[in-house]
C-alpha cells in the first residue's frame, strides 16, 4: 500500500513539475518553447499569443496538481477538473493522427508530454477517489466496544 501512494506522489510531481516547466517556459519565451519543443513547428505558424494561452492553461494545471496534494478536502475536484483538460489534450491529438493530420509516429513522440500526463490524472484521480470513499466508510462504520 505504501508504494502505491509513494507512486502516486511520483505522478502528481511529474504533472506538477512538466505542467509548471511548460507554464513557464510558454510565459516568459514563447518563441524559445516553440522552437524548443519537438513537433510543435509543424503544427502551425509561431503564434505567441495562443502558446501563452496554453501556457495559463498549464499553469492551472500545475497549481491544481500541487494544492490537491496537500489539500485532501478539494482533490478530487482539483485533479479532475485538471485531468480533464488533460484527457482532451491527449484526444485532440490521438484525432489529428486518426484523420490523417499528423502521421502515426507523433504519438509515440507526443506520448511522454501528452499522454503521459493524462494517464497520470487519471490513475491519481481514481485513487484520490478511492481514498474519500474509504476514509468516508470508516467514519461511518460502528465503534468496537
Amino acid at each position: 500500500m505504501q508504494a502505491l501512494k509513494y507512486g502516486i506522489h511520483a505522478m502528481v510531481g511529474f504533472n506538477v513539475i512538466l505542467a509548471g516547466w511548460l507554464s513557464m517556459h510558454m510565459l516568459y519565451d514563447p518563441e524559445g518553447w516553440y522552437y524548443f519543443v519537438p513537433g510543435v513547428t509543424d503544427t502551425g505558424f509561431y503564434n505567441q499569443h495562443f502558446i501563452r494561452d496554453i501556457g495559463i492553461i498549464q499553469g492551472f494545471i500545475a497549481l491544481a496538481f500541487a494544492i490537491g496534494a496537500f489539500k485532501v478536502e478539494r482533490r478530487i475536484e482539483l485533479w479532475a477538473a485538471a485531468t480533464l483538460w488533460l484527457i482532451a489534450h491527449a484526444v485532440f491529438h490521438l484525432w489529428e493522427v486518426a484523420i490523417g493530420i499528423c502521421s502515426a509516429s507523433v504519438i509515440v513522440r507526443d506520448f511522454p508530454a501528452v499522454s503521459l500526463p493524462a494517464l497520470f490524472g487519471i490513475a491519481t484521480t481514481i485513487w484520490a477517489a478511492s481514498q474519500a470513499k474509504d476514509i468516508a466508510a470508516s467514519r461511518k462504520a460502528p465503534a468496537i466496544i
